[in-house]
């Protein structure tokens, strides 16, 4: 019995964590590899590019860049500022986790953005913003990553 509600209890954790939705018949995006990153020393520098693939969830990671990761001002959350381009004719509506990543030892921080709706043939910024627990200058964090993103027809 126990076996059963530990498979069931991950099976909710994972739905919760990769973001899945229903879409009224179309195709939900499910998680990806990381693709776009940042390595936190400053802003203005892009993410690298996703590797290939077709699926909802390619390219909805492709869509996004991070474009600064840091400790925001208060020194009480760690924040990743995002442009995510949406190059289809349709419009969307992105959900994309973001993780906060250091050395060895660093207990990794994610932060989510749900249901940023973006234009057909244009761009939205916003920023993913987790608390920060450590009680330094958040330098430990050596960069951010896209975890995985997903989009639906808005």
């Amino acid at each position: 019995m126990r076996h059963v509600r530990a498979v069931a209890v991950f099976g909710v954790v994972l739905i919760a964590l990769t973001g899945a939705r229903g879409s009224g018949g179309g195709s939900c995006g499910g998680g990806s590899s990381s693709s776009s990153s940042h390595d936190g020393s400053g802003s203005g520098s892009s993410g690298g590019s996703a590797p290939g693939g077709s699926s909802s969830a390619d390219r909805a990671v492709r869509d996004v860049r991070i474009d600064e990761c840091k400790l925001d001002d208060t020194g009480k959350n760690l924040v990743a500022r995002l442009t995510v381009t949406n190059d289809s004719s349709l419009d969307y509506d992105y959900d994309v986790t973001v993780q906060f990543k250091g050395d060895a030892g660093v207990t990794t921080a994610t932060a989510m953005v749900n249901d940023l709706h973006v234009k057909a043939s244009a761009s939205a910024s916003t920023e993913a913003t987790t608390a920060y627990t450590g009680g330094g200058d958040g330098s430990e964090y050596k960069k951010c990553v896209v975890l995985n993103a997903g989009r639906i027809v808005a």
